[in-house]
């Protein structure tokens, strides 16, 4: 059985989850604009980079409490 976070979620068609499987991070990315995106990570600092880099502080200003909240949610993976 996998582990499954819920990172964020905004609709049907706009969330990201990471399962845990065994040591394998896989990420997924659903949007409406793009589709569906896959990572597979092999090590905590590897997804907690790619997240700092696809979400980065730049994109956030104004919103920094909703940046934080996701990087936090990354952490507890």
């Amino acid at each position: 059985m996998f582990k499954k976070v819920q990172i964020y979620k905004t609709d049907k068609y706009n969330m990201l989850t990471v399962e845990v499987q065994g040591k394998t991070l896989v990420l997924r990315e659903i949007n409406d604009q793009w589709g569906e995106e896959c990572h597979t990570f092999v090590s905590r600092p590897e997804m907690l980079h790619w997240a700092e880099n696809r979400f980065r502080e730049a994109d956030y200003v104004g919103r920094e409490e909703e940046r934080a909240e996701i990087m936090e949610r990354f952490r507890s993976v």
